[in-house]
């Protein structure tokens, strides 16, 4: 392998391509990135079994080859390298040199008959903007489940339902949809991508204006972009049928301005005690929404908001942890809560975007 490209180039496409790197003791050659010269083009390569990722840099091929790099050494090298100038790698016995004005460096290689290939999926194939799908994936993930004991609930849960592409996630305490509108896509019954996956797919593919092609089968999802391909695998079960929770009618309901809603759970924070329970009362007759929380050990706290309130009267606790996660997939400046009993999920939406809904377990004790 001999080649020349630009450096910043490669030192984006190194750091992107590292993350994913694994960190396996009984398969070191997880732990190294996988470079690769043909035609016009340099592809750079790793996995973690779980996940799979090449990014493709235009490049001046002399020489074909190949050659497996530890990522955090290779990593740690391009992330110090400042100037802004062409590179030359050369593979040469295995190893790799690394040539710029100023410096000149050897790097021990990795046998890298062992590097696992890349799954190129098959199945059923869709097309996205990537703005929608990260929007989507965005507005949910957090809602998921971090622990593996129930696989199913530690993923994001994509399906579509007529031009909607539907985002779910749950850790069983409280629920995220979000809805997207995509035309032409063909149906899904259900996909299950695991949560420990979705900070990468976000980090690749987060600031990348382009459309994604989606591939998918049973085991396999890719994501695609013109010099990026990404590989995740899929849970194998089958997501609970959430819209049994979501309650079809209410009984109370409150409309308030988000940034005072913030503000107040956040002085609420202060006052919440280890469970980190917030106790709200709505009174509509009387015009009261109140937030309160109490703490043996620094205090109390009664906070009032003014708020558009019909229904019945009704007082429960809940995590204010939970309530302030959802924020950053509300859009609008007004938060419509929906109460059907102090035994039955708060229902969260933006007044005037029915695209996202939020549900919390109350915790009264």
């Amino acid at each position: 392998m001999k080649l020349e490209c630009k450096i910043e180039e490669i030192k984006s496409k190194i750091l992107q391509v590292e993350r994913i790197t694994g960190k396996n003791l009984t398969l070191p050659v997880l732990n190294s990135i996988l470079l690769i010269s043909s035609g016009k083009s340099l592809k750079l390569r790793s996995t973690n079994l779980s996940l799979g990722i090449e990014v493709e840099i235009h490049a001046k091929i002399e020489k074909e080859g190949l050659v497996a790099i530890s990522g955090s050494v290779l990593n740690g090298i391009f992330s110090n390298v400042f100037q802004n100038e062409n590179v030359f790698l050369e593979s040469i016995d295995g190893n790799l040199l690394i040539q710029t004005k100023r410096s000149k460096i050897k790097l021990k290689g990795q046998p890298y008959d062992d590097f696992p290939t890349i799954p190129r999926v098959s199945g059923t194939s869709f097309e996205i903007d990537s703005k929608k799908l990260i929007d989507g994936i965005k507005s949910v993930f957090y809602s998921s489940s971090v622990s593996d004991i129930k696989p199913e609930i530690s993923s994001v849960f994509l399906y579509t339902n007529e031009d909607n592409l539907v985002f779910v996630s749950t850790d069983s305490f409280r629920l995220a949809e979000k809805k997207i509108k995509v035309k032409g896509i063909p149906e899904i019954g259900g996909i299950l991508i695991p949560y420990k996956n979705i900070a990468e797919i976000l980090r690749v593919f987060g600031d990348s204006p382009s459309v994604l092609k989606v591939c998918f089968n049973k085991n396999q999802i890719s994501f695609s972009s013109d010099d990026v391909y990404l590989t995740s695998r899929m849970i194998d079960g089958v997501f609970p049928d959430y819209r049994q929770i979501i309650p079809k009618t209410s009984t109370t309901t409150a409309t308030v301005l988000k940034q005072d809603l913030l503000n107040a759970l956040k002085i609420s924070n202060i006052f919440s005690d280890k469970f980190n329970q917030v106790n709200l009362k709505i009174s509509p007759k009387e015009k009261v929404f109140e937030l309160s929380s109490a703490n043996n050990d620094v205090g109390e706290n009664k906070t009032y908001l003014d708020a558009a309130i019909t229904g019945e009267d009704i007082e429960l606790g809940f995590n204010y942890k939970y309530f302030l996660d959802c924020f950053q997939s509300i859009t609008t400046d007004s938060v419509s809560i929906k109460f059907s009993g102090s035994a039955s999920p708060l229902v969260i939406s933006s007044v005037s975007d029915s695209s996202f809904l939020y549900l919390i377990m109350p915790m009264n004790r």
